[in-house]
């Protein structure tokens, strides 16, 4: 199977790891001739590039193909892409992320290949003005022409889409985001360790958020549950894992509430690192106000640890309140710190939490899992295609 993998940009991010995995298993495990093309990974979460460049299958870099909408740069990164599928020549092209969703299956469309995409957060979503919410909606609804099948990260990704009248509901098929999940069933360090490491006492009791620091990400619910909980339980230490260009803003509002030892910055840190990171907290807070289905959520229940989430995206397909953790309205402040106080209280039922969680997820997210189902798409929209003539 030949398939060629369209990305914006190759940052570290759920839906970039989900599509480098992808690739690799296609040309490790399964012999595919595959290419991934991508954008230059600009920005300061990271790059993903390096590891993809070293992973020994075909990689293109595109450097007209960036995140924002430009009227000059975007019609340069189609006329590229359109030259490189036909130089590579796939059967099918499988396209991810919202820019290059939408150039990519008008690349394919140019040279009359079938176009696979996944949805890994809806181009369109809570938070955008309302003209850019449509402009997308009308976008996806020009790509659907050219879109040969949906893969969505979660249910939820296909209910948004149908709600929009993108496409109906058997367009789509649902494919959770595999990971390595072996790394989270058996850490290379224990919490302890990784504790010492950080110079967090073993006393503290650890809440731990795992996202870029940006918008819609939800980082300021958690600041305004803070004084709360510390208030109930002295010990919180909360641990945002990762950056971004809001950091400095966090930092500030913590000093301005006095909290500032009840807060670690981790900085931007690698994918393996996570692991690791999430052996040293208690449990795991996700507060974003837009997600397809996060992948710390799994990653979290995996790794052991209870999960407290707003109920967006995905978010109940794995947050299941009682059983694996906390579900919660979006933006809720109040129900958040009562939710983590009464974890805080009781280990035995944070230790239950998270062993429902393991056993329920762990062989859904391995990224065998993915990859199997992902083909399994490929063929039959390969197969409708010979059928057709």
């Amino acid at each position: 199977m030949n398939v060629a993998h369209i990305i914006t940009r190759l940052i570290v991010g759920g839906a970039q790891e989900n599509t480098l995995l992808t690739v690799e298993d296609q040309h490790r495990d399964y012999g595919d001739r595959v290419s991934l093309i991508t954008g230059p990974p600009l920005g300061p979460e990271g790059s993903l590039l390096e590891r993809a460049q070293a992973g020994g299958f075909d990689i293109r870099v595109v450097p007209a193909l960036r995140r924002s909408i430009h009227p000059l740069r975007d019609p340069a990164a189609l006329r590229a892409l359109t030259a490189e599928l036909r130089d590579f020549r796939p059967d099918l092209v499988h396209t991810h992320s919202s820019k290059a969703g939408i150039l990519g299956r008008a690349a394919a469309a140019r040279l009359g290949l079938p176009a696979v995409h996944t949805i890994h957060g809806a181009a369109f979503h809570y938070g955008q003005h309302p003209l850019v919410y449509r402009a997308y909606v009308a976008a996806e609804r020009w790509a659907v022409r050219h879109t040969a099948h949906f893969i969505s990260v979660s249910d939820d990704m296909t209910s948004e889409y149908v709600r929009a009248g993108v496409a109906a509901q058997e367009r789509f098929t649902t494919v959770y985001s595999g990971f390595d999940v072996e790394p989270y069933l058996h850490p290379a360090k224990t919490g302890a360790q990784v504790r010492a490491e950080l110079g967090i006492g073993l006393d503290r009791f650890v809440v731990g958020k795992v996202a870029r620091l940006f918008h819609l990400k939800g980082h300021e619910f958690v600041l305004a549950a803070a004084q709360q909980i510390v208030a109930a339980e002295p010990r919180t230490l909360f641990l945002f894992i990762g950056d971004g260009v809001l950091r400095s803003h966090y930092e500030q509002q913590i000093r301005d509430l006095g909290l500032s030892q009840h807060f670690r910055f981790t900085g931007l840190v690698p994918p393996q690192r996570i692991p690791e990171l999430l052996q040293a907290t208690d449990l795991v807070v996700h507060t974003s106000q837009w997600e397809g289905l996060a992948r710390v959520l799994p990653q979290g229940l995996i790794a052991g640890k209870p999960v407290i989430s707003y109920d967006v995206g995905g978010a109940r397909e794995v947050v299941i309140s009682g059983e694996t953790g906390r579900l919660l309205p979006r933006d809720a402040v109040e129900p958040l710190a009562e939710a983590v106080i009464e974890l805080a209280a009781n280990p035995a039922l944070r230790r239950q939490m998270g062993e429902n969680g393991r056993a329920r997820f762990t062989d859904q997210f391995r990224p065998q899992t993915m990859t199997r189902r992902i083909r399994a798409v490929y063929q039959q929209v390969l197969d409708r295609r010979m059928e057709r003539g």
